[in-house]
């Protein structure tokens, strides 16, 4: 997709979840309306969902797609990545990555953004797998660090 769809597509997005979030500060309501909203307006998500850091473990919570790795391996993998680097990370190829936890041999790409609370403190990481190589760049990121700020907004 090119960045100038792209764009416009998050800004679209945006403005829907800015709508549907106004019903309640529930965090897990707003995760799952979050989720099911990018899995399927974007293009190429195979696997759009939240990990929970729970007592040093990050656990499934709400997600779209295929079934998913119930806990991930902790230090091992994207997800963990994102957490300890408290960034962002974008995986053009999974397969280069060191680690990668593969929880479905389709997923090719993947992206990680950590979910911060309002106090700044790392709840979980958004996950989000693609079947296509490098389908991630830093309009995804851009977009979805700004998205799940609306987590706990």
């Amino acid at each position: 997709m090119k960045i100038q769809n792209q764009e416009i597509r998050y800004q679209h997005i945006y403005g829907q979840l800015e709508t549907l979030l106004t019903k309640t500060k529930v965090p897990e309501a707003r995760m799952s309306t979050i989720i099911a909203v990018l899995h399927h307006k974007m293009p190429n998500f195979f696997w759009t969902g939240f990990y929970h850091l729970v007592d040093d473990e990050l656990i499934v919570w709400c997600y779209q797609g295929p079934l998913a790795c119930q806990i991930l391996e902790k230090n091992k993998g994207v997800c963990w990545a994102a957490i300890q680097q408290q960034k962002t990370i974008i995986v053009p190829d999974v397969e280069q990555f060191p680690g990668h936890i593969a929880c479905d041999s389709r997923s090719r790409s993947e992206i990680a953004v950590p979910l911060k609370d309002a106090g700044g403190n790392i709840k979980g990481v958004l996950d989000i797998d693609s079947q296509l190589i490098d389908n991630f760049n830093e309009t995804d990121a851009k977009w979805l660090e700004k998205i799940i700020d609306m987590v706990y907004g």
